[in-house]
């Protein structure tokens, strides 16, 4: 992978996440309580031993640059390796980057300078595990000019993708962007393929394509107009991608023991976390015994910047010696958090979260420094940074009155921000 150079796309407002992205960008939003949603991108690339990387950010970037800034500094430049953050320099002009394709062809010098023979183009909001030496193995192999990382996903679900028509080789012969009626894989009337926005391409077929046309996105612009004279490849993630893990088990007598296994969840599992169900969604997906999406597992680890907090706390009596239940019962805890006689079941709490007495939270997402005040009871919501719940507050109890104040999802999600409660 020392010729392959990523490019991670950073800059998305992620409009159907608000409130979650008022003062930051959508890869900034905090996942799996430590995390930031773009971590999950560059620790792919690190366990893929990519070490060649631009991050472009845009909209309300600062959370994003100074994460990357303090927690990914790891990189040796003498080796060849670099980590850049590249804001919009208007290199071409008074505009900001216009999509995906003008992003990259704003900052052409700098990718020619570095003379990649492969490029790779990611987005920071995707929740998922890809060893992408996989990928430019692929691509390689079927000599490629662009090949396309695709899900399969049911019919009835492809009408909200990007939906590739590919031929019996798996050779890109149509693009449909939302489709009233989309095109199944061949052979299977029932699934069809859905772009997951992860592009590899040859380099020198990249950029000439960036340099003769000024369209500014690849999925909606540049490539349906290749069809002919480029030779576009499907890469099917479930099938293709494999993430061998080593998990950890209690043993039939109480031991601590492991073994290396496949993790199917982990080689397939995708997510694009674009709405605040989604988001939600994810989250849960790492609680349980058995999680759909595993942080746990050590040869492909989940990197981040870690916050300097002291270890979870729970208090089982209070001050005059009567009894507490601080608790957590599958759920994600992390530094700082104090359970003082508070109840959290399938739920993720992010840094420095109190959960006082009698309280009780289930189904829910904490992010940092939000408080729970004594007998509260949350229920399959989101509470944002730094919100107070006042004691005995009820949320995700009474559908009416918590689309009253505040928002609430389709699914039924409840989302508190601090200012929602005054």
């Amino acid at each position: 992978m020392k010729n392959v150079m990523a490019l991670i796309m950073a800059g998305g407002k992620g409009e159907r996440l608000m409130p979650l992205t008022q003062s930051r960008s959508k890869p900034a939003i905090p996942f799996g309580g430590i995390y930031l949603l773009a971590d999950l991108s560059l620790s792919n690339c690190i366990n893929s031993e990519l070490f060649r990387i631009l991050v472009l950010p845009q909209y309300k970037s600062q959370t994003l640059i100074q994460h990357i800034e303090t927690g990914w500094n790891i990189f040796s430049p003498a080796l060849g390796h670099f980590l850049r953050v590249v804001p919009p320099q208007m290199m071409r002009g008074n505009q900001w980057y216009q999509g995906t394709a003008d992003s990259i062809r704003q900052n052409l010098e700098m990718i020619e300078a570095e003379k990649p023979s492969h490029l790779l183009i990611l987005s920071a909001d995707h929740v998922y595990k890809m060893d992408y030496s996989l990928f430019k193995k692929y691509h390689v192999a079927h000599k490629a000019d662009v090949s396309i990382s695709v899900i399969e996903t049911a019919k009835s679900q492809a009408k909200d993708y990007g939906v590739l028509e590919v031929d019996a080789n798996f050779q890109v012969t149509g693009f449909q962007e939302k489709p009233k009626n989309p095109a199944t894989i061949p052979g299977r009337p029932d699934l069809c393929l859905a772009s997951m926005g992860i592009y590899f391409f040859t380099a020198d077929v990249l950029i000439d394509l960036l340099k003769r046309d000024e369209k500014p996105d690849f999925g909606h612009d540049i490539l349906p107009n290749i069809l002919k004279t480029h030779k576009i490849m499907a890469y099917p993630y479930r099938q293709e991608n494999r993430v061998e893990e080593v998990v950890f088990f209690t043993d039939s007598e109480g031991s601590r023991a492991e073994t290396p296994v496949e993790v199917a969840h982990d080689s397939s599992y995708w997510r694009d976390v674009g709405n605040l169900d989604s988001y939600w969604n994810s989250n849960m997906d790492l609680c349980g015994l058995t999680p759909y999406f595993n942080l746990y597992g050590v040869r492909w680890p989940m990197r981040t910047y870690q916050r300097q907090y002291p270890p979870v706390k729970t208090l089982s009596v209070d001050e005059a010696g009567r009894p507490l239940h601080g608790l957590a019962q599958d759920s994600l805890v992390a530094h700082g958090s104090v359970l003082g006689g508070g109840v959290v079941r399938n739920s993720v709490l992010s840094y420095n979260v109190s959960v006082h007495r009698g309280a009780m939270v289930d189904e829910s997402v904490l992010m940092e420094n939000v408080d729970v005040g004594r007998y509260a009871k949350i229920k399959k919501a989101i509470i944002a940074e730094g919100a107070k719940i006042p004691a005995r507050e009820e949320i995700g109890y009474n559908p009416t009155e918590d689309r009253r104040r505040f928002t609430v999802t389709p699914r039924g999600i409840v989302v508190v921000t601090k200012n929602d409660l005054g």
